[in-house]
């Protein structure tokens, strides 16, 4: 019997796993099946130690802190992956709501229908002098509007499809250019183009919301909604 026992601690000692191994259940959290595999290796060590050359507290301590540390990092990642899902959920939501709007993106895109168009233009910084060009469908410029000082952000504008020569402008699609002056400097300045939300899709760039003719703009694209 003491030559079966010894044979076993002998095994055990040199493979220390050899207690757990096919015994790991698929269902166990990875961190929680780290953590009882770290266990059963140190008592496993510590009843195979040499009486004469115990293991040292210092690095029993070392260990212990470690894999505290790996559990607790496993835990927070599920935490923050869970925030994240939470967080998806809820611009899902937000984006639903905002199907049949109207809003303003970036984009040149200018679509004059019943001799009216909306439009916008952003600016980084307060500008003295801020213009908008609007041109055909052939590039010809065919109007231009002096819209004067403006504050910075964004700012939704229009077009009545009047033309520099007093005549109306056909519908169909136009397009358009800003410049901005603070000064002698040059203002930053975009313009927004306006369409109407017709979708959302979930994907591997967030929530996408579908604007028809201008594709595909995420919710940081939107600069006003109406």
């Amino acid at each position: 019997m003491s030559t079966i026992q010894n044979t076993q601690s002998a095994q055990a000692a040199n493979n220390p796993f050899a207690a757990y191994d096919g015994t790991r259940s698929a269902a166990k959290p990875a961190g929680e099946d780290l953590q009882d595999r770290f266990l059963k290796l140190l008592v496993t060590q510590m009843k195979n130690q040499d009486p004469l050359n115990p293991l040292d507290n210092a690095q029993v301590t070392t260990q212990l802190a470690q894999i505290s540390t790996v559990n607790g990092v496993e835990k927070l990642n599920a935490t923050i992956q869970a925030i994240a899902d939470s967080f998806t959920a809820g611009q899902s939501l937000q984006a639903a709501g905002m199907i049949g709007r109207e809003v303003l993106v970036p984009g040149s895109a200018l679509q004059l229908t019943g001799g009216a168009a909306r439009f916008g233009i952003e600016l980084t910084q307060p500008a003295d002098e801020v213009k908008v060009r609007i041109q055909d469908a052939a590039g010809r410029e065919i109007q231009v509007m002096n819209l004067g000082p403006r504050a910075a952000g964004s700012l939704e504008l229009a077009w009545d499809g009047k033309m520099s020569d007093g005549s109306q402008a056909a519908d169909g699609s136009y397009s358009i250019s800003v410049a901005a002056q603070r000064g002698d400097q040059k203002v930053e300045a975009q313009a927004l183009a306006a369409a109407t939300v017709q979708g959302v899709s979930q994907g591997n760039q967030g929530v996408q919301l579908d604007v028809g003719a201008l594709g595909m703009v995420g919710l940081a694209d939107i600069r006003q909604i109406f």
